[in-house]
């Protein structure tokens, strides 16, 4: 697992200090149903992140907290203001009874304080708990036990997004190995794609992201492991494997020939994004579900601009690898210092429990059928007339979600929209190629102290790479700086705990 420092750490298993004194803030954030499930007949105390511009109205948890039997008591942290918030709840010194925390990385060291509840043993007791995916709990576990449950997400939405109009202007296919998809960078920036007789396009757009832009899935097409990987029987960073200098290499040939956005190391999303929608640039890496709100808002702009997606890219040794998250966006836990006694946390079990019912899984992400969606041949199809309503009313309450659609049974999402049928296809075609992060599991108290900062040493020194300022003596001297810095103690660490 990697590790924060032990600040955010300890600010993280503290994400929900703010949900009980700030929670009545909220509109909505309460309800006088009677009868809930929990056992000292107080409000389930919770903090989440919100992704939404604003907290929902409480019609959705009303109708939840009816089904339930529960009364939710909810803060909503707006996701910008998430780190600061986890560090400013830490001061107050009290805690919700469920704590949402997005990585793993924020609460090793407090579990090893015995501030949270182990819920192992229990899962098995309940009906709908007891599907989680045991190859995603294996993933959340600390020192081999399960102290959460989690919300399931796709184990890599990695791939390419494409104009196929352009492709096709230009004869060209979905590229299907590495020089493939350079030659259609080259031709996307070189040969006039969108026809227009100006030299106004590029290949590649990406952004300041080394994980969720293009290096990550880039980095997997050459085979370099997933953050951590094995070499001659040590545990060792990506960065430190022939395979991620390639990935340098590639792309730096693509910086240099101008077929990519110059100042890619500074790019925020919204302005790479933007990049695509107008037509600036052709392809971009990341994720593939992404493809159905570029096209949207892509064709108000030139309704002609058609696009596509595609997986499958081969490295120089012939393979396809793509690498792999955990298979979880956040966790919930349940702080002893606010759960006191073993009742209370079963209790709040079975709340989480009935959530996963279908129907009120289904109620939770789409919303009301014939309000905010629709049944089309067995999925869920959001009526996009009521979107603001949609937006409004329900998209909040993702963030609450339990397990994922093969453990909960709920509805997947309709789209008429081919290249997004054909992304979720692919998602779930990566799940043969995954590459693991090998750390997962893996404890060293380093890493906690370091790892934040020893990263930007190694990500500065890869963009400075990429962009010609320092060569490979100037990368490895990087390496020695990092491995200085408490680098070579997390290896050994990492070498320690996996040989035990």
């Amino acid at each position: 697992m990697k590790r924060l420092n032990k600040l955010a750490l300890f600010a993280g298993v503290s994400v929900g200090l703010l949900g009980i004194t700030a929670c009545n803030q909220n509109e909505g954030a309460s309800s006088e149903t009677e009868g809930n499930s929990n056992a000292s007949n107080e409000p389930i105390t919770m903090m989440t992140i919100l992704h939404t511009p604003e907290v929902p109205d409480g019609k959705i948890q009303g109708m939840i907290e009816e089904e339930t039997g529960a009364k939710l008591d909810i803060q909503w942290i707006p996701n910008d203001n998430y780190v600061e918030r986890l560090n400013a709840a830490f001061a107050t010194g009290t805690l919700p009874k469920v704590v949402s925390i997005q990585d793993t990385d924020l609460f090793i060291g407090a579990i090893q304080d015995g501030q949270f509840w182990e819920v192992g043993p229990y899962l098995d007791e309940y009906e709908n708990l007891s599907k989680l995916k045991p190859e995603i709990l294996e993933n959340s576990k600390v020192d081999g036990k399960i102290y959460s449950i989690y919300q399931g997400r796709p184990l890599s939405r990695s791939g390419i997004i494409y104009r196929k109009d352009w492709a096709d202007n230009l004869g060209l296919d979905a590229p299907t190995n590495i020089d493939e998809v350079f030659e259609m960078v080259r031709a996307f920036t070189e040969d006039d794609p969108d026809g227009n007789g100006k030299d106004d396009t590029i290949g590649l757009t990406d952004r300041s992201d080394m994980y969720y832009g293009a290096f990550k899935a880039i980095s997997s097409w050459f085979g370099t492991p997933n953050g951590w990987g094995e070499q001659n029987g040590v545990i060792t960073p990506e960065f430190m494997f022939d395979e991620y200098m390639d990935t340098m290499d590639y792309i730096k040939g693509i910086h240099e020939g101008g077929y990519m956005n110059q100042d890619f190391p500074v790019t925020s999303k919204t302005d790479q994004v933007n990049m695509f929608k107008t037509g600036k640039a052709g392809m971009y890496i990341g994720s593939m579900g992404d493809v159905e709100g570029i096209y949207r808002d892509a064709t108000e702009l030139n309704p002609d601009a058609e696009f596509d997606v595609h997986n499958y890219v081969e490295g120089p040794d012939g393979e396809y690898n793509i690498w792999s998250i955990p298979g979880y966006g956040s966790l919930f836990m349940f702080p002893k210092s606010a759960v006191k006694t073993e009742e209370e946390l079963k209790s709040i079990l079975d709340f989480f429990d009935q959530l996963m019912e279908p129907d009120n899984m289904n109620l939770l992400l789409w919303g009301i059928e014939g309000e905010h969606y629709t049944l089309e041949d067995g999925l869920a199809k959001t009526i996009t007339e009521n979107q603001q309503a949609v937006d409004r009313e329900v998209r909040p309450y993702m963030s609450l979600e339990v397990g994922e659609v093969e453990s909960s049974g709920r509805y997947e999402g309709y789209s008429d929209y081919e290249p997004k049928v054909k992304a979720t296809e692919l998602e779930k075609d990566n799940e043969n190629f995954l590459i693991q992060d090998m750390s997962i599991g893996l404890y060293s108290e380093e890493y906690i102290q370091s790892n934040e900062r020893l990263q930007e040493i190694m990500n500065d020194a890869t963009y400075k790479y990429i962009l010609g300022q320092i060569d490979k003596d100037g990368f490895n001297k990087a390496i020695e700086n990092w491995k200085n810095q408490g680098g070579q103690t997390i290896m050994d660490e990492f070498t320690e705990d996996y040989n035990q």
